[in-house]
């Protein structure tokens, strides 16, 4: 296998004063203005392009997270970092025309996507739509049933502090659930998934989005994420009981699950 191939080295973990953005190491307080630049560039190709890089798999994780959810009918559901509102979509008939889903994003860019979405679809009742920040939530505390995340944990800086608002706002009982990419488990398939996340999401971002740059990032980003014990460990550390993780397509990605006891 050439170089190019390969995913470069890392230094060290980054300081206090620094977060990971990507394999650099940036000031803390810049990396959720050059993470905001990187959606509000996708926002508008970012349904087409995880079709592209996916093969269209993300669809099944995404049904597959919210089908083994714990939801019923009536509940108040928080999805964080709802995006273009594929998470929010699939929510919506399980918790019913009594249910209500609060679809939530940092980026102003995809949160409007996913509102124009549901209305085209004629899914207007039963959602709200909030900016916000996931370390900073702007609820009461157990104010939802369950609060889900997905493919957006790895794009926030302080992981830690979003996981313990993620509790503070779930009711007693509560579930809460993470779809995320994670650490590969199959040895063979590494190399494999190496080149296609550095040699060819670029490409795709380039040739579909008109930028690569923001698809480069993202393949960082799945690198320097928590893998699923670390993860794990984390939920644990934010005060959830009963974590566990299953991993999807031997590691791409994993769903974690923890509740408020």
């Amino acid at each position: 296998m050439s170089d190019a191939q390969t995913p470069p080295q890392t230094p060290p973990g980054p300081s206090a004063e620094t977060t990971h953005f990507g394999f650099r190491d940036v000031p803390v307080a810049q990396k959720q203005k050059l993470v905001a630049e990187v959606f509000s560039s996708v926002a508008g190709k970012y349904d087409l392009m995880n079709d592209l890089m996916s093969m269209g798999i993300h669809r099944i994780w995404k049904r597959y997270f919210v089908g083994t959810a714990q939801v019923r009918r009536g509940d108040r559901v928080l999805d964080l970092a709802g995006g273009t509102g594929d998470i929010a979509l699939l929510l919506r008939d399980r918790v019913g025309d009594t249910g209500s889903i609060v679809l939530g994003d940092i980026n102003g860019a995809m949160l409007r996507v996913g509102r124009d979405r549901m209305t085209d679809k004629g899914k207007v009742g039963g959602f709200e739509y909030v900016q916000m920040n996931a370390e900073k939530l702007p609820f009461p505390e157990a104010s939802f049933d369950l609060v889900t995340i997905a493919f957006g944990l790895r794009n926030v800086t302080d992981k830690d502090a979003a996981l313990r608002e993620m509790f503070r706002v779930l009711k007693p009982g509560g579930q809460a659930r993470v779809l995320e990419f994670s650490e590969v488990k199959a040895d063979w398939f590494k190399p494999i998934y190496d080149f296609h996340s550095f040699n060819v999401l670029p490409k795709l971002g380039s040739l579909f989005a008109g930028d690569a740059d923001s698809y480069q990032y993202l393949a960082e980003s799945i690198r320097k994420h928590p893998p699923q014990d670390e993860l794990k460990a984390m939920m644990q550390a934010a005060g959830f009981a009963r974590c566990d993780y299953k991993n999807l397509n031997a590691g791409i990605v994993a769903i974690h699950t923890g509740y408020k006891a």
